[in-house]
Order: C-alpha cells, then structure tokens, then sequence
C-alpha cells in the first residue's frame, strides 16, 4: 500500500513537471490567468526579483556559455519576443530583423528587463514572467497591453560590454554595486575613494584616498580614475579598465614595476564626497578671486604637459565667468581677460592633445571678443591646417599678417599652405583622370559590344534570307 502511495505521488509529481515543461515550451498558446501562470512558472523557474515577490520569475531554456554576467551600466544586446498569457505576440525584435541595445540597470527599459537581464549569461536563452509593476503597470500600454496584465517575454542575451566613459573607448566602466542617490561629484569635488589597481593579473596598488576632482595625478591616481568620478554616486563600487593614455602612458610607472603603454584595471568604490561650490553659489567677487588660483594651477599642469588637467582647470573660469557681467569698466576688463585667456589656453591644450575641433572651437569664442587676436587666428589656423582645410587655414594666417605684418610663423605656414593645396589640386586631377579613363574605356567596350551585336543580328537576318 506503502508502494502504491509513493508511486501514485511520483507520477503526480512527474505529470505535473511535464505540463510545466510543455506549457512553459509552448508558453502562453493556451489561456491563462497571472495567478496559474505564476504558479506553473514559480514550479520550473526562480524569482529573480530582490524581495522575492514573484514580480518575476525566470525559467532558463538554454544554458549561457561562459557564465560571465552583465554588470550595472553596462551595454546589452538582446533579441525579445513578448507575449500576452492568452499567447498573443505584441512585440518582437526579430521579427525587425535587428536586436535591441541599452544599459541595463540605468532604467532605460521595464524593470523587468533590467532585473532578468542582470541575471543572464552571454548566450543564454530563457523565459521571463512579468507581473504588471515590474511591466507595463496599472496602465499597461494601449492599443496592445490592457491595464495591470502580466507578460511574458523570451529573452536571448547576445553580448554585453562595459560603458565608454570616452569618445576614444580608453575608459571603460563595469559597476560591481549601484550608488545612492542622483547626486556625483563635481570638477573641485573633495572625493574619499578605496582604490584597487591591477595589471596583468597582479595588484600593484591598494588604499584610502582622499583627492580633489581635477587633480587626483597629483596623489599618483591615475587620469583615468579622475576622469571617471563625476559619474559615479556615493556607495558605488565600479570596475574601471584604462588604456594606457588614461592610466600610466608612455612612461609607465616604475615604482608599482609598471611598463610604458600598458591596460590597468582599477577598482573604485567611492564612500563619500564634497561637492565643490558651483557657479550659482558664489557671487563675483568669489569667482574673480578663485579664478586667479585655478588660473595658475592651470598653467603649472601645462608646463608639466599634463594637458588633460589643464583644460579641467581652465573649463572651471569659463563655466565660472562665462555669464557675468562686471559693476564697471576695471570689473568687466577683468572677467574679459580671464575668459579670453581661458580659451586662448584651451586651444593650446587642446592642439596638444590632437583635438582640433575643440581647437577652432575656442578659437572661435576668442574672436568673437576680438576679431583680431593674433593668437585665436593663428592657432585656428594650425588646427585647420592639422584637419586638412587648406584654405580655410592659409586665410586664417594672411589674416594674421594683417593684423601683424612681422610675423613669420604665420607667413611660413601660408607657403605650407600653398605647397598641400598644389598637392592635393595634383592628387585631384590624377584621381579625376584615372576615372575619365575608366568611363571612356567602359565606353568603348559597350560601343563594341552594340556594334558587335548589331552586326550579329544583321549576319542572322541575312542567313535566315538565304535559308527561306
């Protein structure tokens, strides 16, 4: 009797997995209300929600491959296709023929995703159940979802990686644990990070620092590191990987037995910051009084061709001045002269770190305040001349020789100017006339080909004469 039980609670159990595995197969053809729903995914899936509310629940259909995860922040891409319980499809990405991308965690999607996402590894293939406050909510969403109704989505994780902090990928950030708050530090910030940095596997640097946001190579942490601050909230902990220009450079660091041009990874968790005053929170005479100091701090890291630093330091009086007008005539010369400065100084960076736009960009406001400023013309035509624009940069340096007839800089770079536009006028008529050349002999190769088949038909006309 004992016997029968067991075997009758056996394939009771047996019956009810197989109408699991078949419905969560063939998930949503047959109708069904959230709370079944829920019961058959709770019976084969795990609730992958924080408070174990059941909000969502994920049964994996195909194993990942190499059981890395996506991390906070970082970019996904995904092919999805969601059902309502009563199996209608109401959207699918591969029905567009193109996967889905955004940074999970951020709240660019439903929470649902957001939270299923983080759960899944690179390759894997599951099923997600979603209650309505993990989806589409009270709302719902009209025209395809009705109001508070649970869906169901299959997800399939293609690839993930971290988030570019720059235009140039030399920083990437991978966030371990998400920070409190909305508020980050700013340029000026007084930042209390824990630091961990490797190489090749080998950790090289541990500790508690304290550093100021601009200035953080000044303790001997890396640009990276600083660059990446003001995206972080208080609590975070992130996982920063630096190319070489971001962390030691060329010249490696020594003293943690770290060659020239080598990727480090630095671990950061920031436990607490200051921000620094901004702009609306100090009156002019506050801001003239900085601007003096940030001015000479600015300068001090360019002379240590620390140009990155400099540009944070003279950024701070344009944002800072940008706006103000002064009491009086001494006031506003003042404000002027340090705005006109600034950006004459930040062009100079800015040529040395090979961003010539951000070069004719300041230049640009310069002479805006002074059309004739010997330095904003001449150093706008050095970056026009870096991008190419011949043209534009000779007539950048004759109007230099207006405004200053001696200078020879400017009149051996208009005979440099000269010489490339006659080479590339060169270059241009080769270019044009390897391509008339291929246009007449394509030309005349259809021409023989007509004439060829004209003479065929008239050769098949006249055969077909004779032979009647």
């Amino acid at each position: 009797m004992r016997h029968h039980h067991m075997l009758f609670m056996l394939l009771r159990l047996l019956t009810h997995r197989l109408v699991c595995s078949l419905f969560l197969q063939c998930y949503c053809d047959l109708p069904m209300d959230g709370q079944s729903a829920t019961a058959v995914f709770a019976a084969k899936g795990i609730d992958v929600t924080t408070n174990k509310d059941h909000g969502v629940i994920k049964v994996v259909k195909h194993e990942g491959r190499d059981g890395d995860q996506p991390m906070i922040g970082d970019r996904v891409t995904v092919h999805y296709t969601g059902k309502l319980l009563n199996g209608k499809k109401f959207d699918c990405s591969r029905d567009r023929k193109e996967p889905f991308c955004f940074n999970v965690g951020k709240g660019q999607v439903l929470k649902a995703w957001d939270i299923g996402v983080l759960s899944m590894q690179r390759g894997e293939v599951c099923t997600l159940l979603c209650q309505p406050e993990y989806a589409y909510g009270p709302a719902g969403n009209p025209d395809k979802i009705p109001p508070s109704t649970p869906v169901v989505f299959e997800m399939e994780l293609l690839n993930f990686e971290g988030e570019m902090l720059t235009d140039d990928s030399g920083i990437l950030r991978r966030i371990k644990v998400k920070g409190d708050g909305y508020s980050n530090p700013n340029d000026g910030a007084t930042v209390d990070v824990h630091l961990e940095g490797s190489c090749g596997g080998r950790l090289f640097d541990c500790r508690d620092i304290s550093f100021i946001v601009g200035e953080a190579e000044d303790k001997g942490v890396p640009l990276g590191v600083d660059r990446a601050m003001d995206k972080m909230q208080k609590g975070e902990c992130c996982i920063l990987y630096l190319k070489p220009k971001y962390g030691f450079g060329s010249e490696g660091k020594p003293e943690y037995k770290i060659g020239p041009d080598k990727d480090i990874i630095y671990e950061v968790t920031l436990k607490d910051f200051q921000r620094a005053k901004e702009s609306w929170e100090m009156d002019l005479k506050q801001k003239l009084d900085l601007a003096a100091g940030v001015k000479h701090k600015g300068n001090q890291y360019f002379k240590a061709g620390r140009h990155h630093q400099a540009v944070i330091q003279y950024q701070r009086i344009v944002s800072w001045l940008e706006m103000e007008c002064g009491t009086g005539i001494e006031q506003q010369k003042k404000i002027q002269d340090f705005i006109l400065t600034s950006h004459l100084n930040l062009a100079l960076c800015f040529l040395r770190l090979k961003e010539y736009s951000q070069v004719v960009e300041n230049c640009n406001k310069v002479i805006e305040l002074d059309e004739n400023n010997e330095k904003a013309l001449y150093r706008r035509g050095e970056a026009r001349l870096l991008r190419n624009e011949f043209t534009l940069a000779m007539a950048d340096f004759q109007q230099v020789l207006q405004v200053n007839p001696s200078n020879r800089a400017a009149r051996a770079q208009i005979s440099i100017c000269q010489s490339k536009i006659k080479e590339h006028h060169e270059q241009d008529k080769k270019t044009y006339a390897n391509m008339f050349q291929k246009f007449a002999e394509r030309d005349a190769k259809n021409l023989n080909n007509k004439e060829l088949k004209g003479r065929t038909s008239q050769l098949l006309y006249f055969s077909s004469i004779n032979y009647i």
